[in-house]
């Protein structure tokens, strides 16, 4: 045997994204560049780690197996090098985060000036609907989430960052005599939704049953960025949180119709289990979060 830990790299995100594309494009590597390596890596067993099945790539049950033995070399290895960090009095570690997905709009700007400040912190952001996240934190498999709808269910501590305002968006074209109706020009519309499970749509969902109005035509989309082009498309309108579209809103691609009852307000939180023995790195991001949010906040979202 004579792999490198290159090749068990690349192997072990095969594994998870079950696709050379998207491990490629994780690892900011070409697709011939992962494949040549999970040749190189492959031909050192005589049993396969992985098949392809139509155009779908599948790992074998062998090739499961060394996805968890490469984890925990790999495991190792970091953990030398967070000591070695540590012997030189630099603060290191992995750092787990999940945002729902419109909080890609937020996350980044609390965590720049801490991971600058802290290099030999290493970063996994994962960005998905409200669901996974609270399922990712639930399971343990993450430090922090960052949500705009608090849990019901799991102990969590929060930390509140910053309001969430929603409002009605249309794109530009829309009738501006339709500002100040009441909650009747609901029936006038198609509104656009998020898919299930996401907290947009939790939220809209929750508003439109308060003030009991009756949808008249939906369209539903898998991400707040197709919602915002088929909004801007003219397909119909949608209930969305500002912080998303402030560029359409400046460049009048978008405008928001004011109605009665909104804007709804929630608030950005960043939570983590209250029987979570935080590591360093996130110790100190939590502190760091506390003592610069208010500064974030005056820079990047007034």
């Amino acid at each position: 045997m004579n792999f490198t830990l290159h090749q068990l790299q690349v192997f072990l995100k095969v594994s998870e994204t079950k696709s050379i594309t998207k491990a490629a494009e994780e690892l900011y590597l070409t697709q011939p560049a992962v494949s040549i390596q999970l040749k190189n890596f492959q031909d050192q067993f005589d049993i396969p780690l992985t098949e392809v099945v139509g155009r779908q790539l599948y790992v074998t049950d062998f090739g499961q197996e060394i996805a968890v033995a490469a984890q925990a070399i790999i495991d190792q290895v970091n953990a030398i090098n967070y000591k070695l960090a540590a012997y030189k009095g630099q603060l290191s570690g992995r750092l787990k985060i999940a945002s729902v997905s419109t909080g890609k709009y937020v996350i980044p700007y609390f965590l720049s000036g801490f991971l600058q400040q802290n290099p030999q912190v290493e970063l996994k952001l994962d960005v998905t609907n409200k669901a996974q996240v609270l399922n990712s934190l639930a399971e343990n498999e993450i430090d922090f989430a960052l949500v705009s709808i608090l849990p019901d269910k799991l102990p969590v501590q929060a930390v509140p960052l910053m309001e969430n305002k929603l409002y009605l968006v249309s794109g530009k074209e829309f009738a501006s005599e339709a500002d100040g109706l009441g909650i009747e020009l609901f029936q006038q519309l198609t509104l656009i939704y998020r898919e299930q499970g996401s907290g947009t749509r939790i939220t809209m969902e929750d508003f439109l049953n308060r003030m009991k109005i009756p949808v008249r035509k939906t369209l539903v989309l898998t991400s707040n960025e197709a919602v915002k082009q088929a909004v801007i498309a003219g397909l119909g309108c949608s209930i969305m949180p500002i912080i998303g579209i402030k560029n359409e809103l400046k460049l009048g691609e978008l405008r928001i119709i004011q109605v009665e009852g909104l804007p709804i307000q929630t608030y950005w939180n960043l939570i983590y289990l209250k029987s979570k023995r935080l590591s360093p790195a996130a110790e100190a991001f939590l502190a760091y979060v506390e003592r610069e949010k208010k500064l974030i906040i005056d820079q990047h979202f007034r």
